[in-house]
């Protein structure tokens, strides 16, 4: 076969193919242009998605922000005029911060920064003495799914029950934390406080166990050092 031949040939397997794809393509021009809509439908949802959680997260932590530094605010000293940017007395401060935790909590709570917005609320109203409300905004902290943030809550509630005359729950939480630390609460300080809670109760052999049992198992930490001089007495 000479070489005009092949050539021939080549072009019109080629000629052949092209026309079979032309046809299929003609065939189903409809369901292709569909398939192209609804993937370019897709990717301007997913784009877009990004874009709106992009913006809405950052003014997520422009207002986190904003009333954490409320939450840090000064305080005037007594007897002489507030000055701008700072608040009368720490209850004034704690009510203002609440607030702006309630907002945040309440528009982003499906970002992280509600989650931590639900939080500080509960902790300013628990200053502000409304425990009902306090104990509602550490339970939705605590049902977090940042461990981090979700054990600062428990302990925070612990401590809630325990003022509160719920002593069998508040030991529960502190179990928990123990047998699941934390970077925020390590195995050490969910104990301490409840040696502190046995010694509220009286019950002074059982607080001490459990400092004896910090002091061994942290010996060169902060936790281990407390344990240490409360069995010292110091």
């Amino acid at each position: 076969m000479d070489t005009q031949t092949r050539h021939a040939l080549k072009t019109d397997k080629f000629a052949v193919a092209t026309a079979g794809s032309v046809s299929w393509v003609t065939e189903h021009r409809s369901t292709l242009m569909r398939w192209v809509i609804i993937g370019v439908v897709v990717l301007a949802v997913l784009i877009g998605g990004i874009v709106f959680w992009n913006v809405q997260a950052g003014a997520a932590e422009t207002a986190l922000g904003a009333a954490l530094d409320t939450y840090g605010a000064p305080l005037a000293t007594p007897g002489t005029p507030t000055a701008p940017g700072s608040y009368a007395s720490s209850r004034d401060r704690a009510k203002a911060a609440n607030q702006q935790f309630l907002d945040v909590a309440h528009k982003y709570g499906w970002l992280p920064e509600g989650g931590k917005a639900h939080y500080f609320a509960g902790i300013t109203y628990q200053e502000l003495g409304q425990t009902g409300s306090a104990e509602s905004e550490l339970k939705s902290a605590a049902g977090s799914w940042d461990s981090n943030l979700s054990s600062l809550a428990k302990l925070a509630l612990a401590g809630l029950y325990h003022q509160t005359g719920r002593d069998p729950q508040a030991i529960d939480l502190y179990n928990e934390l123990a047998g699941k630390p934390t970077t925020t609460v390590p195995a050490g300080v969910a104990q301490l406080d409840l040696a502190n809670l046995y010694v509220d109760e009286g019950k002074t052999d059982q607080a001490r166990a459990i400092w004896a049992k910090v002091k061994d198992a942290d010996k060169e930490g902060m936790a281990g050092q407390i344990a240490s001089q409360k069995l010292s007495g110091k």
